[in-house]
């Protein structure tokens, strides 16, 4: 069987974390494993690492994002749009992933199923978070 690339494996990732926020949003119970088991066909540690990851620092993510979102907050983004933003501060804050490639994969995932200010919005918080971090 094909392993997924990680492009593809975030754009899984992308569909898990809008699951669970509208699972969150709408209180409805739901287990984090059973949600990754809906989208995955086979177990992939990357998806896993970075789901739990992001779950386990969402409140650090959500304040850096706040704090470099041009007068706007995460929460009044669309779920895609949240879950996008949150993969990718995760995987430049808290991965080894290089920064450029994360700040990358985003945004052509906010290409695709973002609008283009809300994609610009994106593009322009990485690039924020990046340059603070350098």
């Amino acid at each position: 069987m094909m392993t997924k690339t990680r492009s593809e494996s975030r754009k899984d990732i992308m569909t898990i974390l809008y699951q669970i926020n509208v699972y969150q949003v709408n209180k409805v119970d739901y287990s984090v494993d059973e949600v990754i088991d809906s989208v995955l066909d086979i177990d992939n540690e990357f998806v896993k690492d970075v789901v739990y990851g992001v779950m386990t620092y969402k409140t650090d993510i959500d304040a850096l994002a706040n704090e470099n979102l041009k007068d706007w907050t995460i929460d009044r983004l669309g779920n895609t749009d949240q879950a996008i933003l949150r993969m990718a501060i995760y995987e430049i804050v808290y991965t080894d992933t290089p920064d450029i490639v994360c700040i990358n994969e985003a945004i052509e995932l906010a290409k695709q199923y973002s609008d283009d200010k809300v994609k610009n919005m994106i593009n322009a918080c990485l690039d924020k978070i990046y340059h603070k971090k350098v």
